[in-house]
């Protein structure tokens, strides 16, 4: 529940600036993520990318610099100027948002590309792609997924998802929201952190509150059954 997560891109800045002025006095206790748009991700530009996201921020590091998208900057370019801003402390880690599979291995087989600590992408019970293959492997090299959107917030399936009888149904018997039991549906397995937009309190305490829900399988199959994973591979869900 320490996880902010920010970017470059939202509000251009602005987004970053209202969390500086959120976490000021408190700077330690958040661990914090922002990314670095595409265009900026060559080794000149995403170093002053990373300096003005700083200074927005109002900290002298990032606990985690993300890769937005992948754009038309080399891979490997990409990877040298994180590693060259991990190294002077301005950030603790690295990883990369949006990218399938095939962009995975091509990290990986790239020189320190198997720094990449994370990779945010879309992912809740209406959308399950990544389980075809980017799920499993990112489970083999024990690299986490962090899922956003995971009430499916600014798609079209927000309404599918948690007005759906069988979510509506788990929810009731439960007395629980439908927000709360598809969060607990994304962080079932312990290894995938999800980052639900939160806009008043009472949205902050829902969504701690999921962390207490444990799914049965019964609960589990009748998920499964309502929002089934593709049968083959399918394009990576982005919005």
């Amino acid at each position: 529940m320490n996880v902010i997560d920010t970017a470059e891109m939202y509000a251009e800045g602005g987004a970053e600036e209202v969390t500086g002025k959120a976490i000021a006095g408190y700077r330690d206790d958040v661990f914090l993520v922002s990314k670095v748009y595409p265009h900026h991700a060559d080794r000149k530009q995403m170093i002053n990318a990373c300096d003005r996201s700083l200074a927005r921020l109002g900290t002298d590091r990032l606990d985690l610099y993300l890769l937005h998208w992948r754009g038309g900057v080399p891979l490997e370019e990409t990877v040298q100027a994180l590693e060259q801003l991990k190294q002077s402390g301005k950030i603790l880690r690295w990883g990369v948002s949006n990218l399938d599979t095939g962009d995975m291995r091509e990290l990986w087989s790239l020189p320190d590309g198997s720094h990449c600590m994370v990779n945010q992408v879309l992912y809740h019970a209406a959308s399950r792609g990544i389980e075809r293959d980017l799920l499993p492997w990112m489970r083999e090299r024990r690299v986490p997924i962090m899922a956003y959107c995971p009430l499916a917030q600014g798609g079209t399936l927000r309404g599918e998802l948690l007005e759906h009888p069988v979510i509506r149904e788990i929810a009731q018997d439960r007395g629980v929201t439908t927000s709360q039991i598809a969060l607990a549906w994304v962080i079932r397995d312990g290894d995938v952190l999800a980052i639900p937009k939160a806009v008043q309190l009472h949205h902050v305490a829902d969504n701690a509150a999921a962390l207490s829900i444990v799914l049965t399988q019964d609960e589990l199959t009748r998920l499964s059954e309502a929002f089934p994973a593709p049968e083959g591979k399918v394009p990576l869900d982005i919005v």
